[in-house]
């Protein structure tokens, strides 16, 4: 796991988890805070573990179900995702990626053949979720599966960064996946790629958040015979296809930065209006692998 004194990195949830910390007397402790908190999440709010609290909500449907405040706080992220994206980064797209055949780790999905095909559905959307604060206690309506796949993951980079910083008083970066969050000032060098273990361009990073969305990366065969990937669309129940194929976006937290990332996937017009009304550092990558940058995208080196 280790990677060197100041650098862990391992793998979990099918991505590459990176922790970097300043003092090398840190790094097991801060690994150890990124492993626990994953943990949790992953109990609160898989999709992929029957046993999770996200899928008991999905499997009563109809019901109010007893959750943790874990489990109401991640649902309560992914829904103000959705407020603030009119919809395009939807936590009720889970019927729909089942629909297409998402309803495991990617490598059993792509493993897979002969898989009946569903008539894509729009997702049922948002406002209809049902949060009991007061009980802590969820629900949605039947036909209805929960997905916080755009959310939880970014959620945690941030939340694991943070509590580094205040355990050590010492400025931390984590990475999981896409996402990664740097807690504390601090100039690292950071290799942003559409897929993992692709080339790959080095940039620098102080602090806040940087995420990277992409179509390239998770695909299978869907059970219509089409490509397919996780990033939907919710108006259409469908595969996004706008015209950006990957978004990296920088902005005051992971969250944030993925939020606006793959909202630039779904619905690259209103999408591209937040990111020059709030100025986000944006590099974006079109179908002809085509870059365009925005704003104060820091300079690029070829990573080695």
């Amino acid at each position: 796991m280790r990677a060197s004194p100041n650098l862990a990195a391992w793998r979990d949830w099918s991505c590459a988890v990176t922790v970097a910390v300043i003092e090398p007397r840190h790094l097991d402790g801060a690994t150890r805070i990124v492993s626990e908190l994953m943990g949790k999440v992953e109990a609160a709010a898989s999709r992929f573990r029957a046993d999770s609290e996200l899928e008991r909500v999905n499997d009563h449907a109809g019901e109010l179900v007893p959750v943790s405040p874990l489990a109401l706080h991640l649902v309560n992220v992914a829904l103000d995702a959705a407020r603030d994206t009119d919809g395009a980064v939807d936590p009720t797209i889970g019927t729909a990626l089942i629909g297409l055949g998402y309803d495991a780790d990617i490598a059993t999905v792509r493993a897979r053949t002969g898989t009946p095909a569903v008539t894509p559905q729009p997702a049922p959307g948002w406002n209809r979720v049902r949060v009991d604060r007061t009980l802590c206690r969820l629900g949605v309506p039947r036909g209805m599966r929960l997905d916080l796949g755009a959310t939880a993951k970014a959620w945690t980079a941030d939340e694991a960064a943070r509590r580094i910083l205040r355990k050590y008083g010492a400025p931390a970066l984590v990475g999981i996946g896409g996402d990664l969050s740097a807690a504390g000032k601090h100039d690292w060098l950071v290799d942003v790629a559409e897929i993992e273990g692709g080339p790959s361009v080095r940039i620098g990073l102080t602090g806040g958040g940087l995420a990277t969305s992409s179509l390239v990366g998770r695909r299978w065969t869907g059970p219509d015979g089409r490509p397919a990937h996780h990033v939907v669309d919710p108006r259409t129940g469908e595969p996004a296809s706008g015209m950006w194929r990957t978004a990296s976006i920088a902005a005051p937290s992971a969250l944030t930065a993925n939020v606006v990332s793959t909202w630039a996937l779904v619905d690259d017009i209103a999408a591209g209006r937040r990111i020059r009304e709030r100025r986000f550092p944006a590099r974006l990558v079109d179908h002809r692998h085509d870059v365009t940058t925005w704003g104060t995208w820091p300079s690029e080196s070829r990573a080695a």
